[in-house]
């Protein structure tokens, strides 16, 4: 199966040829920022010569839940075909936003430096996957509100018992906490609690709503 290259433009654009000598590319669909979209034209034309279909998905801004949209985007639109993220175009604040979006769609990633390719690890199923509805429900509540005081308060909230609140945070050997997942953090000031939703956690609620 061919697969459908995404390309995060934020760096050396060399990087996208080397992705495509390593991968039997569909098509490459660039993900240009703001002070990137000059490299489109000359993109295309160096690609002219593999015959290799370009696509254009703009980013609507330099920040995480940007990144998530698009790959989120691309991903739906693409349903059942193979895609890669290459991260070597990107700039350093483009490639951990990508690295994570790839990581929570199950979509596999991989850098390039010089002329190697560094394949990342990937999930075989996406973080969409790991939530079961009682997780989703902790993490509908934590949004609703700034943070939640301890443990005892968020089951009352979610009308679950404090010890199965505790294992969907926590997790076991097993299976992953939201903690672990890193969807919620948890602080403690003046010997008190606090639960939150990170800003992944919040980004992927969003999204999971958004399928629905």
């Amino acid at each position: 199966m061919k697969t459908i290259i995404i390309a995060p433009l934020g760096g050396d654009i060399d990087t996208i040829f080397v992705g495509i000598r390593e991968f039997s590319t569909e098509k490459i669909i660039l993900v240009p920022g703001d002070d990137r979209t000059k490299d489109i034209s000359k993109i295309k034309e160096a690609l002219e010569k593999f015959k290799i279909p370009i696509e254009i998905e703009p980013l609507k801004s330099m920040t995480l839940e940007a990144m998530f949209e698009t790959v989120n985007h691309i991903r739906q639109k693409e349903k059942g075909k193979q895609l890669a993220i290459n991260l070597g175009p990107s700039s350093k604040l483009m490639s951990c936003a990508a690295t994570a979006a790839a990581f929570v769609n199950g979509i596999k990633a991989f850098d390039v430096t010089g002329d190697k390719i560094t394949p990342l690890p990937v999930l075989k199923f996406s973080y969409y996957d790991m939530l079961s509805d009682k997780k989703m429900k902790i993490i509908e509540k934590l949004r609703e509100t700034e943070a939640i005081e301890s443990l005892e308060i968020l089951s009352k909230k979610t009308g679950m018992g404090p010890s199965l609140v505790n294992y969907h945070i926590y997790g076991n050997e097993k299976n992953h906490g939201l903690k672990e997942l890193g969807l919620v953090e948890i602080t403690r000031k003046n010997g008190k609690v606090a639960i939150a939703l990170t800003t992944m956690g919040e980004l992927l609620l969003k999204e999971k709503q958004g399928k629905k």
